[in-house]
């Protein structure tokens, strides 16, 4: 039996595998997963090379919530401009923001890590989403409802229907997509006011 030695990784390399491990992990079991121990064994390192770069748990965690936030705020920020150039579709704002607070686990993991006495966990979440704002402000008057107002109403929705959105809307007889519903004719009703 030969012991193959481990690929010596970039420092860039070996934070984004613990980062991909730790999205993994989040998706699978939790936010309660991603702990060092977890990742690093999910990645064939050390807990030293982890605390190397990320000195605690909860700085591999804030380091996974910019990456979602980063992520997310870009793919929606491509919703947004493709809808500039053809038809505005709010829809696929709306289910892009709902699916990576959701889907994307950032919800679960922000929520868990505040309840946890993580405050700042949120800070690369809203300087993306202000990154966002500002990019798309740029070139627009915005009457009625502020660009900042509707950014904060959809994200509020999206977190809520993350933690809550099912038992809720079982509980109330809705069907399942009604808080998304909700965002979308809001967002469309915001465009529309921008429009006249």
């Amino acid at each position: 039996m030969s012991i193959t030695p481990r690929r010596r990784l970039s420092p860039e390399e070996s934070r984004d595998a613990a980062l991909d491990a730790a999205r993994q992990l989040l998706l699978e079991d939790g936010p309660q997963a991603v702990t060092l121990k977890a990742v690093a064994a999910k990645i064939g390192r050390t807990h030293a090379n982890l605390l190397h770069h990320f000195g605690s748990a909860a700085g591999l965690q804030k380091a996974l919530v910019a990456r979602l936030a980063e992520g997310v705020t870009a793919r929606i920020g491509d919703a947004i401009l493709r809808a500039r150039g053809a038809d505005h579709n709010p829809r696929e704002v709306v289910d892009l923001t709902f699916d990576a607070f959701d889907k994307g686990g950032a919800g679960a993991l922000a929520s868990w890590m505040i309840l946890n006495g993580n405050q700042d966990v949120l800070d690369p979440i809203l300087e993306a989403i202000q990154k966002l704002v500002d990019m798309i402000a740029k070139d627009h008057d915005h009457e009625g409802l502020s660009l900042q107002e509707e950014t904060l109403q959809l994200v509020l929705t999206a977190m809520g229907d993350a933690l809550l959105g099912a038992p809720m809307a079982k509980a109330l007889g809705l069907p399942r997509e009604t808080a998304r519903d909700l965002a979308t004719k809001a967002m469309t009703t915001a465009h529309l006011h921008r429009e006249t």
